[in-house]
């Protein structure tokens, strides 16, 4: 089970709860059972579940709610909650500081994608400014240093290792030593794979760290790994001091929970995870967004924070400008689809945009996706200024729609479903229209401000409805602040 099918059966066991004429403790139990269920089919460990299951029934007692409480919004909100803590160890790993080498040493099980990853974390920061280095300091693995050098060369990161050289030890400290002399700020040491029991392999392992003094210890581990998570986790977190967590293969279709139950094995939170073999197939790691994604609710601050990254800061004030007017053209459609291209897999775009029309990103056809996207802007290509900037739909007469077409060289249907599929995010825009813009008038400001009555907007109505409206909205913020209903909901940490 892939963890958008665990998300997609949670969700559904709220909606069916959600349904119930009356919710008791008949209703409360079946949902905790259906969800279980499909926490132990995703191969979360089984005590994680069953302590998630009494936290919830402490919370939830119904001889203690007096008349008038909104026990939907109550049990969502535990669940929510306990989903949460499950994958939050409720410390923060070591941050990397500038102007001092920071020295990272990544430990993992064989085949959990550890050399791959060790450059995806060494692209996140260079593309922020840092100055990072690769060690190579696998000499188990045939083709390891290859591997390395080959990830370095792509994404010109500078790396160390050796192919005559077989102390690991030897290699680990003469390569954090000559990236130091170079000052680079953020030196990274691969080291060999292994499992648990490999005696010899876990004490080169604690030698090479020894040799090394790493800042962190990052445990690198395969989603697909399932009930052996635990075990070999804690094997890790007894050999070597771990202190982050990264989960690999995200985006497969292998079991996603027992990679969960690493978080309990280290007492150590995840701060990446993996969705793909790109390079930039890596997010950053939060919990409160992540559980929101699984269970469907979208990440509204994470897909701003990603248009932020891509759209060019002078035209962020424009944009927000015609949001808040509701002012939604062709134009407009045809530069977001430019930067949702720009932001990675379209799976993992759309599926922080809450109510996202699944129409537009089936699942597991993403590039049949892409292409339909690209289709619609070579459509849009074959348009004039006056009909990329009108606002009036019914400009669209049919002898232009026909021009359209064989200007494109596509069909009149395509044409004319393009035009539906604007016409329906022209309704979705529309919602937004008396958006509060903030002053500084970029993205990241408008995510972080984002109160009850925005948050109204964006979130589908069945959604707003369990919550409770905008007073449901309003009240949870004052009952547990609005950072953290923003976390709840999508928004930033």
């Amino acid at each position: 089970m892939v963890l958008g099918e665990l998300g997609g059966s949670i969700a559904r066991a709220l909606q069916q709860m959600s349904n119930a004429t009356v919710i008791d403790e008949k209703v409360l139990n079946e949902c905790l059972n259906e969800i279980s269920r499909a926490l132990l089919k995703s191969d979360v460990q089984f005590k994680m579940v069953r302590d998630m299951q009494l936290n919830i029934k402490k919370i939830v007692n119904f001889d203690d709610l007096a008349a008038g409480h909104n026990k939907r919004r109550i049990i969502q909100q535990a669940i929510f909650n306990e989903l949460c803590n499950m994958m939050d160890p409720g410390k923060t790993s070591y941050t990397p500081k500038k102007g001092k080498p920071n020295v990272i040493m990544f430990v993992g099980l064989q085949g959990s994608g550890k050399t791959t990853t060790c450059t995806k974390y060494a692209y996140h920061y260079q593309k922020k400014g840092w100055k990072p280095a690769l060690v190579c300091a696998d000499t188990f693995r045939a083709g390891a240093f290859d591997q390395l050098k080959q990830n370095a060369t792509k994404a010109k990161i500078p790396f160390y290792g050796s192919y005559t050289e077989s102390d690991p030890v030897k290699i680990g400290q003469e390569g954090v030593d000559r990236f130091k002399e170079e000052n680079c700020d953020l030196i990274i040491v691969d080291t060999s794979g292994r499992h648990k029991q490999e005696a010899a392999l876990f004490e080169e392992m604690r030698q090479v760290s020894e040799a090394t003094k790493p800042d962190l210890v990052i445990f690198v581990m395969d989603s697909s790994i399932g009930q052996a998570a635990f075990d070999q986790a804690q094997a890790f977190k007894q050999s070597v001091s771990v202190g982050a967590v990264i989960i690999t293969k995200m985006d497969g279709h292998a079991k996603g929970g027992g990679a969960l139950s690493a978080v309990a094995a280290t007492k150590s939170p995840v701060i990446f995870i993996g969705t793909g073999e790109h390079m930039d197939e890596f997010e950053v790691f939060d919990v409160k967004p992540f559980v929101s994604r699984l269970l469907g609710m979208g990440d509204w601050s994470g897909f701003m924070n990603k248009i932020h990254e891509v759209m060019p800061t002078e035209q962020q004030p424009e944009l927000l400008q015609k949001l808040s007017e509701g002012t939604f053209t062709l134009r407009i459609m045809y530069e977001q689809f430019q930067n949702i291209l720009q932001m990675g897999p379209l799976n993992q775009v759309f599926s922080m945009i809450p109510g996202f029309s699944a129409e537009l990103m089936p699942k597991g056809q993403e590039k049949e996706s892409q292409t339909r996207i690209k289709k619609f802007m070579t459509m849009m290509d074959s348009m004039t200024n006056d009909e990329l900037d009108s606002t009036n739909p019914k400009l669209m007469t049919e002898s232009r729609i026909v021009r359209v077409a064989r200007g494109a060289g596509r069909a009149v249907k395509e044409v004319k479903e393009m035009l539906e599929e604007y016409k329906r995010l022209g309704k979705v825009w529309s919602k937004m229209k008396g958006l509060k813009i903030p002053k500084k008038g970029d993205m990241s400001a408008l995510s972080r401000n984002m109160n009850a009555q925005n948050m109204s907007k964006v979130l589908p109505p069945n959604m707003l409805k369990q919550i409770g409206g905008v007073g449901g909205l309003q009240n949870l913020m004052k009952q547990m602040g609005s950072k953290d209903l923003a976390g709840m909901l999508g928004g930033n940490k």
